[in-house]
């Protein structure tokens, strides 16, 4: 018995991967994962071609006003363009149960957690590049408007650069999201029509009602804070909007004014909860 024993056992104290392989490794497989399949670089080609074509349509639609500020349109590509980086995480985070293949990634990654928080590392670096490159188209998409008006765009003046960061947050926050909802619900379809009724359909019935309207006069009422205006600001879908308005900004209408530095904590405490959450369902049901 020693004999058996004693081998088992210097393994262990030599630290052999009895455990598995190193966070580093399950990085960069994961890394080899996403990146070989072709869905991901389709969804950040269209992610990016969308948000330069509708920057283009808002800017040139905005160019007729006399008040016209080219910076203003910069983020107007996100409103479609967004559901791009949901997608792409909702098929990275629910891909490998559709096909099954998560018996084979949790043989060889035996703890669960490590594999969450590569595919989270992962994700997010190839987010920040999409994001990145969605910036530029929309500012390609703009810049034909502020020629025709002769406006320089001032990508770094005011508040803009801090539009722009928060314009790649945005990107990648959603992206993260789309890895929760998929993680959790392990099935595409649910996970999107989740993760679309949270981050679009629900922050825009909030802020419906959450607008105190206007007075006898057609003047708007005084910004105040309302009950449904107080729960949407606190929805992850909300949240990411406020990533691309500038720290001067009023807020919205019967919202408490988080700014654009709250709304990225608010966004990200709820990309943390539901990752936590999937993760806390992979040890328990990771074989349903």
């Amino acid at each position: 018995m020693s004999a058996t024993a004693t081998p088992v056992a210097a393994r262990a104290a030599a630290g052999a991967r009895t455990d598995g392989p190193t966070f580093r490794r399950v990085v960069a497989a994961e890394w080899t994962k996403l990146t070989s399949l072709r869905s991901p670089w389709w969804t950040a080609a269209v992610t990016v071609v969308a948000a330069g074509a509708i920057s283009y349509l808002s800017a040139t639609a905005s160019s007729v006003d006399p008040g016209f500020e080219p910076a203003r349109d910069l983020s107007s590509g996100l409103l479609l363009a967004q559901i791009g980086p949901l997608v792409l995480g909702i098929l990275y985070g629910a891909g490998e149960f559709r096909t099954g293949a998560f018996r084979t990634t949790f043989t060889l990654v035996p703890r669960r957690w490590p594999a969450l928080v590569a595919q989270a590392v992962v994700l997010a670096a190839f987010a920040l590049v999409l994001g990145v490159l969605t910036v530029a188209a929309c500012v390609v998409g703009v810049l034909p408007a502020a020629a025709s008006r002769d406006l320089p765009l001032g990508l770094a003046d005011g508040e803009t650069p801090g539009i722009m960061l928060g314009m790649v947050v945005f990107v990648a926050g959603t992206a993260l999201l789309g890895l929760a909802f998929g993680a959790l619900l392990r099935r595409t379809v649910p996970a999107l029509v989740t993760a679309l009724v949270v981050l679009v359909f629900l922050p825009a019935v909030l802020m419906t009602v959450s607008d105190p309207g206007t007075d006898a006069n057609g003047m708007a009422l005084p910004h105040s804070v309302t009950p449904a205006g107080a729960i949407g600001a606190f929805t992850p879908g909300t949240a990411a909007q406020l990533l691309t308005t500038g720290a001067s900004s009023e807020g919205m209408p019967g919202t408490p004014d988080l700014g654009p530095v709250g709304g990225g904590l608010v966004l990200g405490a709820w990309v943390v909860l539901l990752l936590v959450v999937a993760g806390v369902r992979l040890r328990a049901r990771d074989a349903r």
